[in-house]
């Protein structure tokens, strides 16, 4: 049975009854078992769980240990509770150079760190050719938006806009305020790409971020001269793909590049700004030579996973995935980053889920659907790339999955102090307490089916659910697992109780979890999916960008 990803009708609609039916088990998800595993999890001995240590490979296994434990199947085809993927970091190579030729043939070699910076997911090599000016960059067939119609590139280096058009406007078609997956620079170089470019210049967007920029600054901190306490990652799969150079040029050098069309660069910006994208714009008398060395070293990682089968012949063929992350950021000398916040909490509300229904399945009481746990690594480090790397080869159909339930911070209450900087970007200050009973569903817009589950099995737990943060500068709608879900148009929501300050720092400790309310999330999430799952059809998603795919 195959389910049409974005027409389903949630079945919460067609048989109201089903929400009334309690998850069975559902009272065994217990604030002391949750709390228990969190302090294992978020212990100093488990070094922060940062991707490469012991601390994360210790917390995997510990994961993959209770999975197996409560009889899960191992869902991979190979018969592992891992879901393995490829990462990938990069350095600077040496003899990265940068001419540029103009109408008299006097050519000059620009300084790298002062004129340009390559980018780490540029292919090394050498390219050579004419520019051209593609506003933008970007290619969103889903919106009737290519900032390539109507030219070719082929054999030509493009000029591209940092960032995308209406960037500060809450209607922009592509995702409001938040940014589009389309408008990251990696994305990007791909749609140069495939448009027959053989190379990518970058450039920041002044006309929306005016104001002065220190380039060399920039420079120096995206290759910083000592190695970083936490490498970038990427993931592998994505850097085969590329295979021109990308390289980032001051706005000094773009001006040189557009002096020959008449127009200032405010101005060429400016004109960028449009609905469905510009005709790409020659350069005239000017070539760029750029040569790129950008060493990648591949790192194995992996998710854990874990799978109960459905009891129906048919709809079990259908999955719910109830997900989090366990990764997190680490120590610095002699701190410690337990992140009991984020994101041990979501990860032991996994493990209590499952639990419940390997109780329930033991008395006989199987859902309909089949459920598969997640536990993703490495959602700190793209971010979200063991999700990413999960919806590449996902274990199992995209059109088959009926919705992803992420848990992430789900253990305190959201505080945002006055003047608490960019960390709370976009966020009005608000106490602690005022968010005691409270829950943000995110994602749910383009869900609005999942949503009405969620609110209609919360009539059990009393949750005060709020939902302003969809369309919010604090980009929160991309920041955790759910997000590659939504992009391939899988219904998905994130709970997640809020920032706070202790969030990425040592005081988000196991002591400050607000443990009786996170069983009451939990327990919400639990009954959310066994709605789901036990129901004649799923949940309606309207995935992203904004206009349907």
């Amino acid at each position: 049975m195959k389910v049409t990803v974005g027409v389903l009708a949630c079945v919460l609609f067609v048989h109201p009854f089903a929400a009334q039916e309690r998850a069975p088990q559902n009272d065994s998800i217990r604030k002391a078992a949750l709390k228990a595993d969190l302090y294992f999890l978020a212990h100093d001995l488990m070094e922060g769980r940062l991707v490469g240590t012991k601390g994360y490979a210790l917390a995997a296994a510990f994961v993959k240990s209770r999975f197996e434990r409560l009889g899960l199947l191992p869902p991979d085809p190979e018969g592992s509770y891992f879901h393995s993927f490829n990462l990938a970091v990069a350095t600077l190579g040496d003899g990265n150079r940068l001419e540029v030729t103009d109408g008299t043939g006097l050519s000059m070699r620009r300084v790298s760190g002062q004129d340009f910076y390559p980018h780490r997911f540029g292919s090394s090599g050498h390219a050579q050719g004419e520019v051209v000016f593609a506003g933008f960059g970007i290619t969103a067939p889903a919106l009737s938006y290519d900032d390539y119609r109507g030219a070719d590139v082929s054999g030509r280096f493009v000029l591209v806009l940092d960032h995308e058009p209406r960037e500060t406007d809450p209607a922009s078609p592509f995702e409001g305020v938040v940014t589009a997956e389309a408008a990251v620079p990696f994305r990007k170089a791909l749609a140069a790409q495939e448009a027959g470019a053989i190379g990518i210049l970058f450039v920041t967007d002044l006309h929306n971020h005016p104001g002065e920029l220190d380039f060399p600054a920039e420079a120096r901190a995206y290759w910083p001269a000592a190695p970083p306490r936490i490498d970038r990652f990427f993931l592998a799969s994505y850097l085969d793909r590329i295979r021109i150079p990308a390289a980032q040029i001051s706005p000094a050098l773009a001006v040189a590049l557009i002096r020959g069309t008449g127009r200032s660069l405010d101005e060429l910006s400016r004109s960028a700004e449009t609905a469905q994208g510009i005709t790409p714009i020659r350069l005239p008398n000017v070539q760029v030579a750029l040569t790129q060395q950008v060493i990648r070293n591949v790192i194995p990682d992996r998710s854990v996973v874990g799978l109960l089968e459905g009891s129906d012949p048919q709809l079990k063929e259908e999955v719910v995935i109830i997900a989090a992350h366990h990764d997190h950021e680490g120590t610095d000398g002699t701190q410690v980053f337990n992140g009991a916040d984020d994101n041990a909490s979501g990860t032991v509300a996994v493990i209590g889920i499952a639990e419940a229904y390997a109780l329930a399945a033991q008395a006989g009481r199987r859902p309909r659907r089949s459920i598969l746990f997640a536990v993703f690594g490495s959602e700190e480090r793209g971010p979200l790339l063991g999700s990413w790397a999960y919806t590449e080869r996902p274990l199992w159909p995209l059109d088959r999955t009926l919705a992803v339930l992420n848990m992430d911070m789900i253990g305190r209450h959201m505080e945002v102090p006055a003047g608490g900087g960019r960390r709370f970007r976009g966020l009005p200050p608000q106490s602690a307490q005022s968010n005691s009973n409270s829950v943000n569903l995110i994602g749910h817009s383009r869900s609005p089916a999942l949503r009405e589950a969620v609110e209609r099995a919360n009539s059990a737990f009393r949750l005060t659910l709020k939902t302003d943060l969809d369309n919010n500068v604090s980009n929160l709608l991309r920041r955790s697992d759910q997000w590659p879900f939504i992009q391939r148009g899988v219904p998905a929501i994130w709970f997640h109780t809020g920032l706070h300050p202790d969030y990425h720092t040592p005081d988000d400790r196991p002591e400050k979890i607000e443990y009786e309310k996170m069983e009451r999330i939990v327990r919400l999430v639990h009954q959310v999916s066994w709605d789901l799952a036990q129901g004649t059809s799923g949940a309606t998603s309207t995935g992203g960008p904004r206009a349907a795919r």
